[in-house]
Formats: structure tokens, sequence, C-alpha cells
């Protein structure tokens, strides 16, 4: 029997885990070649050559020369790293910076950002246009605002495939002055209504929206979501204007770097009980005093959007009914410090890890009885996947891909013996505290708590639903006729 070849993706993102990671963007972009490939589809990722990238890279190989880009020398490089098929966007005026991707030694914008990811997507599109020679993609799949341009170049270079749009996080438009359209080496149609002109300025993820040929988003409700003016971020009218070409897609992890039986990072465990050593060592390594009630932690950027101010104002709930947390993330100056307060005023009870640190987070939910989720709006979220694998029981906000993937424990679902963790209403610091209350209850019976960290330990959180959902509409936007452009 022959075997089809398998159909050529060119993916475009700004992150890619393992190599640069801010956030749950890179660990889906890393881990969407591996979960298609036994789909028929190869993806090659594009993605800037910061200076984390290219320590990484093994004899890369030069794949298109660009010398001049948006105005700075370039080039492409293909590379096979960490089993990714890799093409890196090696232009140092660009990206040989130390530090965040997106920020400066300040914590503010690098001024040039708009021209930086512009590059990205111009890129895109003279590969697009059969700029590598002997390959060229079927579609194009861009994420976020950081790929928004590309189907603007797209159609100044006559590339005609198809691209999908993915939505991550509709908070971030990427936006820009019109007068950067010369700088960008876009048309002045670009700035439009019907383009990328968003109140005034250039939107990249306007552009995106508008030029791709589908859209999806990484949760079915976030999706719904996105059409209502509490979500849309001001491009909810666009969004339910192209409502026909949009879908929502639910994300999953890899399994495989996500296991706690066989995790080297962490004692492994796969039964709730066996948890214990890892839940000590965690206790020991945050200065946490041992204690009768739940261990609850917080993986996260701190920002508003991610609730944590409102966790602030619940916390007594759940210090005073016996329960502990440890917290690991950094961003908002203003919550790092309310939270390093936190933990002075509750020694033994509280305590912060300002940064991030990929094998601690590891160790915390290996360690953790909960995990802590309770946003204002979240797209798909990874964490309470995390925690799930790891019987770490889920709080969650009831938004986004928390709703789509975490069971409530009411009396119905704890009845039927399938409930998965604790879901509250959003925006509101007493519904937090009022599921904090209730996992301190959960606590205190064990043979009811287990159940839950067992079917938590067990509900699907792989790629195994949604990457015959991402193959078929790879599928269907390939067969779409392709339109001079």
């Amino acid at each position: 029997m022959s075997v089809s070849p398998a159909r050529p993706v060119l993916a475009v993102a700004s992150e890619c885990a393992p190599l640069v990671k801010t956030g749950g963007l890179a660990d889906v972009v890393g881990a969407l070649p591996q979960a298609l490939a036994p789909q028929g589809w190869a993806i090659r990722t594009l993605i800037p050559g910061f200076p984390r990238v290219m320590a990484a890279l093994k004899k890369p190989k030069v794949a298109m020369a660009l010398p001049d880009l948006l105005g700075v020398p370039a080039r492409v490089l293909a590379a096979q790293v960490a089993g990714l098929d890799l093409l890196i966007l090696d232009a140092p005026a660009l990206y040989e910076r130390e530090g965040s991707p997106y920020l400066d030694a300040a914590g503010h914008d690098w001024s040039d950002n708009d021209l930086r990811f512009a590059a990205l997507g111009k890129a895109a599109a003279l590969i697009a246009a059969g700029g590598i020679p002997g390959w060229r993609p079927e579609l194009l799949h861009l994420h976020d605002w950081q790929a928004g341009f590309t189907p603007v170049y797209q159609k100044l270079l006559g590339a005609t495939q198809p691209s999908l749009m993915t939505i991550h996080n509709i908070a971030f438009h990427g936006l820009t002055g019109a007068h950067r359209l010369t700088a960008l080496k876009l048309p002045d149609e670009a700035f439009t209504l019907d383009v990328a002109e968003f109140y005034g300025h250039l939107s990249a993820l306007k552009a995106g929206l508008t030029g791709a040929t589908a859209i999806n988003t990484v949760s079915p409700t976030y999706a719904q979501e996105l059409c209502t003016p509490e979500f849309g971020m001001g491009l909810e009218g666009l969004i339910r204007a192209r409502a026909a070409d949009m879908s929502g897609i639910l994300n999953g992890i890899d399994t495989q770097t996500w296991d706690p039986t066989a995790d080297p990072l962490i004692a492994p465990f796969a039964t709730p009980i066996a948890k214990a050593a890892n839940t000590r060592a965690l206790r020991a390594e945050f200065g946490l005093a041992p204690a009768e009630g739940p261990l609850a932690v917080v993986v996260s950027r701190l920002s508003d959007q991610k609730g944590l101010d409102l966790l602030l104002t619940a916390l007594p709930a759940l210090v005073e009914n016996g329960g502990q947390l440890a917290m690991l993330g950094s961003g908002d100056r203003r919550l790092e410090n309310a939270w390093l307060a936190a933990a002075a005023a509750h020694p033994g009870k509280v305590a912060v890890r300002v940064g991030y640190d990929e094998a601690l987070s590891h160790r915390i939910y290996a360690g953790a009885d909960a995990v802590l989720v309770p946003s204002r709006f979240e797209p798909c979220g990874l964490t309470q996947m995390y925690g799930l694998r790891y019987g770490a029981v889920p709080v969650v906000a009831r938004t986004g891909g928390l709703a789509d993937t975490v069971i409530h424990a009411n009396a119905a679902a704890l009845a039927a013996g399938c409930a998965t963790g604790i879901v509250h209403d959003p925006h509101s610091a007493e519904a937090l505290a009022q599921a904090l209350r209730q996992l301190c209850a959960l606590w205190a019976d064990r043979a009811v708590f287990r159940k839950i960290q067992k079917n938590a330990m067990k509900h699907p959180v792989g790629w195994e639903a949604s990457a015959p959902v991402y193959a078929a509409l790879y599928a269907r936007l390939a067969a779409l006729p392709q339109e001079p452009a």
C-alpha cells in the first residue's frame, strides 16, 4: 500500500516551545507539528531568531537570503531542533536582544515591535511565494498579531495559498501608527476599515482577521465570547461578520512532556496518594509549614486578566480554613509587590517566587493539591490542563477554555462521580472566596477529594480530539480554489 506524502504547512509565530516561551502560545505552536503529523500534515514553523533560538541551532542551512527585508539584512535558516522542523528568521538588527521577546529591560514594548513582527510576516509571504527552492506550503497557519500582516504581504507578492489565523488572545492587537505604513512597506489601502485600521491605528491582529481565509480560536466557549463586547476587545463586530469562517478548537498539551508517571523532574506517581512525596518536597522548597488543609498553587503571568487581584481579596478564605498557597509568576510590578507583601503577612502559609522556571513548574503541579486559575477571561488556558494531568484539582473561573475543560463539583457531578474541579463565576472575589471554601471542605473528606483527583488525572488533555479537527480544517482550506491575488 502506498503512503501519501505529508502535505506541507507553514506555521508563523513569535514563540515555539521549548526554544522561546512566555506563555501558552509557545506550547501550542511547539505541539501542533507532532500532533498533526499522524494526520498527514508536515508543519514547518517560522520563528524569529531570538538569541536563545540561535544558540540552539546546530549547523543550520541558509534557505533564503533577504538582503533588504523592510530595510534590514536578514536570512531564513532551516534547522531541525527538538524534533521540530524550523525556519528561523535571522535578522540581528531586529532580534538580537536579550530578555523578553517583546519588552526592553524597563518592561516596555520595544519601540520597533511593529517592524520586528511585520518582517516576520513579510518573510512568511516571501516563502509562500516560492522563496525557498523545492518547498512551497499548501497553506499558512498564522498565530496571533505577530503574524497578522502576513496576508497583506501575501496579496502584494501574489502568493495565493489559503491561510488560517488563530487567535490565542484577542487582547493583544499589535497596534502601531498609520505613519508607519511606509516603513513597513504596506500599501495605503491597509489603513482602511476593511483591512487593518482600528480607531486611528494600524492593527496587525485585525489585518490577519480580515485577510486570512479562515479564523479560529483556542476553545469553543472563547469563540462564542469573542462575538460580545465584553470579550471582543473592539473586534466583536468583525468576528460576527466572519462567523461562517470562525471556529473554536480546544488546545491540548504535550502528554509526553507532562506525564506524572515518567516526569524526570519530579518523584513520579500514578495515583493521588502517591503524590505525597512531591507535596512534602514542595512545602520544603517554598518554606511552607506542614498543614491540615490543601496546598493550592498558582503558576501564572501576574496580571489583572488572570484575576490575581481578586485572589488577593479572597485569600483569607483559603488560609483561614487551613489552606496554603505557593505562587510562581511575574508580570505587573504592582501585583508582584502585593503578593510579596501577602507572603510576608502569612509566613508559613503563603509563599511567592517572582519569575518563571519551567522545571519548578513541574514540581509545583506534582506537589499541589489544587491549582487556582481565577481569570477574568481565558481563551483556553493550559495551567488547568497541567493541573488535571498531575492530580492538582483545578479551581477555575467559568470562562473560555476553563469552562470547556473542568467539570464542576456540584451535587449532581459528585453523585455521578464525574467531577474534576471547582468552577466559579468570574469577576467576583466573593465567588472565588466561596470556591476556596468549597475546596477546603472537599479536602476535608479525603475519599471524595481523591475521587476528584483520580477523575482529573484520567481526563483527556492531549491533542487526540483536536488534532483531527485541525486536520479537517486544513484539508478544507487547502481544497479551496486559489484566487488570483
